[in-house]
């Protein structure tokens, strides 16, 4: 393999768009994804995530152009899905089907499924493998599927809110086992979650997408050097108003401001600074307030 090759994006998306009628849903999405890399797809309900995650999967036309692991998903979806994993909040499995049978079907299909490995991570659970899955609990459908998608050798491995609906438990379990028995620099996760404060440290990039159009797309390391609040002192309302705040908000009374990319030294004797979590960054992105 060719260092180009290596070095290419997983995914590279160019001026992408799709439309519904007259809604937009993209518009002209541009960004890469390395290999080796976690990434946050983080946006509100209707933002176009799930668009965005159907075109990269071969599951939606779309405009413009996109390539992901070298492929192009709209008509060579069938060859790219040998190395594409997807777990989503609606349970896909077949419900008819009894745990080993799952295993048994995923096994006559896909070339690259490791049945040892899904069996020995289901050992580690309280799944009844002899049970139909429309018996099994959410939670026992998530780590199912997780057992399925961790015992094939995926380069890239796309979660759509896959822990939607589960208990604190089952999530930071799902995280954990996610990073101990899965993710290293030769695979590629994107996901997509409304628990953002669960997730972000585990995320190496983020992007967050607002009504079809990216909003930021950074590295997370870089967002913490980016980013700084400042808890405006009494009487300083403004000065720290005229440093051009990227949000404003209040806490405890007091006002505060977001700002980015400003010289620290230019909020000295205006109040006290503190780093600002994801979370309260997609808020200031997307409505540019901070909680």
């Amino acid at each position: 393999m060719t260092d180009t090759v290596m070095n290419a994006p997983v995914i590279k998306a160019r001026g992408l768009a799709k439309s519904f009628g007259s809604f937009q849903a993209l518009k002209q999405v541009s960004f890469d994804i390395p290999l080796g890399r976690i990434v946050g797809l983080i946006g509100a309900n209707g933002a176009g995530k799930t668009t965005l995650l159907n075109a990269v999967l071969g599951l939606s036309s779309y405009q413009g152009e996109l390539s992901v692991l070298g492929l192009n998903p709209a008509k060579q979806r069938g060859k790219l899905m040998h190395d594409v994993c997807f777990i989503s909040d609606v349970a896909t499995l077949p419900k008819w089907m009894k745990v080993l049978e799952v295993l048994d079907f995923v096994q006559s299909v896909h070339p690259k499924f490791d049945r040892t490995k899904a069996l020995a991570f289901l050992s580690r659970t309280k799944i009844p493998q002899a049970r139909k899955v429309k018996a099994l609990s959410k939670g026992m459908v998530v780590q199912l599927h997780l057992a399925i998608v961790m015992a094939i050798d995926a380069k890239l491995l796309v979660l759509d809110e896959p822990t939607l609906g589960l208990d604190i438990m089952f999530r930071k379990q799902f995280y954990k086992n996610l990073l101990e028995e899965y993710f290293d620099e030769q695979r590629t996760v994107i996901i997509t979650t409304h628990q953002v404060e669960e997730i972000e440290h585990i995320l190496t990039d983020v992007i967050f997408i607002k009504d079809g159009e990216l909003v930021l797309e950074a590295k997370t390391e870089a967002l913490s050097e980016q980013f700084v609040e400042l808890m405006v002192a009494p009487g300083k309302e403004v000065e720290a108003a005229a440093l051009g705040p990227h949000s404003t908000g209040s806490s405890f009374g007091k006002t505060t401001c977001v700002y980015q990319n400003i010289d620290p030294k230019k909020l000295t004797g205006l109040g006290e600074t503190r780093r600002v979590g994801l979370a309260d960054i997609f808020v200031a992105c997307m409505t540019g307030e901070t909680q």
